[in-house]
């Protein structure tokens, strides 16, 4: 169910306030360009700085319109394990495909703490969970060893792996077996990801790029690599442009090129600087996206 080209979707405001008809718009667009999946209310959705009644709004919009055409696993993650589970709760209430649980940042627990962190969200829910291991902005690097253990419990499912490991995917099917899900969050390195193992992408250029993105991902899974690695390569300055700047930024500003939303963003994150939109607008030209 969860492969492919699986968008970290943006969260789209006017005026300060969760722009639903943008977001309704954005899904349909995802969906007519083959995009093969949803993460709503991720790091890329901006939910730090979303209200717990926006959180479950957003996530319950996107069930919404999808409709059941394409999986949906909502973010529900916390540095507070009580309300990591009120969030993975609500996402089984509103009827998401699984939830996306991100290692607790700051408070940087130990292996055995990230083990009773994970335990208890799945012992308090019963919807399937995906870890976000992503120890860039947590600060923690959750090990093969200790995802092995979690993989025992039979409703955790896999990874979001953004550890920019190339060799994590070979280590974590070592200790979570082959059935364990492995998505990429790192979109430069997804070709060499599926290529050790991994079965798809929690994608930021899928905002901006759906179909190519979509069709990467098809490419791949039809056996025709070197297909999948020339739209890669076509990719590749947009996978670095979106990232010149704290994301989503970049992406929002690629977004209102595009026509698609507002540019608009939630403080402490602020519009990309000039020289970043040039890069930006460039990457999009080379692409293909704009003129």
């Amino acid at each position: 169910m969860f492969r492919g080209s699986i968008v970290a979707l943006v969260t789209p405001f006017r005026d300060g306030a969760v722009d639903e008809k943008a977001l309704r718009d954005l899904i349909e667009w995802h969906i007519d360009s083959g995009t093969h999946g949803f993460v709503p209310v991720g790091t890329t959705g901006e939910s730090p700085t979303l209200s717990h009644d926006e959180h479950e709004r957003v996530v319950e919009l996107c069930i919404e319109v999808v409709a059941g055409r394409r999986p949906v696993i909502a973010g529900a993650g916390s540095n507070s394990t009580a309300e990591a589970i009120s969030l993975t709760r609500h996402a089984q209430r509103a009827g998401a495909d699984a939830a996306l649980v991100v290692t607790p940042y700051y408070n940087k627990p130990t292996q055995a703490g990230l083990f009773a962190h994970y335990r208890a969200i799945h012992d308090a829910t019963d919807i399937p969970i995906i870890i976000y291991n992503i120890p860039g902005r947590s600060v923690i690097d959750m090990t093969p060893e200790t995802m092995g253990r979690l993989a025992e419990l039979p409703r955790i499912i896999g990874v979001k792996d953004a550890s920019n490991d190339i060799a994590r995917p070979l280590l974590t099917e070592a200790t979570c077996g082959g059935d364990f899900l492995q998505l990429s969050g790192e979109d430069a390195n997804i070709v060499a990801f599926l290529a050790h193992g991994g079965h798809g992408c929690i994608s930021v250029t899928a905002n901006v790029a759906p179909k190519l993105c979509a069709e990467l991902h098809d490419a791949f899974a039809a056996g025709r690599a070197d297909e999948a690695l020339r739209i890669h390569r076509r990719l590749l300055p947009l996978h670095e442009a979106l990232f010149c700047e704290s994301s989503p930024a970049p992406t929002k500003h690629a977004l209102a090129r595009l026509g698609r939303c507002s540019g608009e963003l939630r403080l402490p994150l602020v519009e990309p600087q000039p020289g970043s939109k040039e890069r930006i607008d460039a990457a999009l030209r080379a692409v293909g996206l704009i003129n």
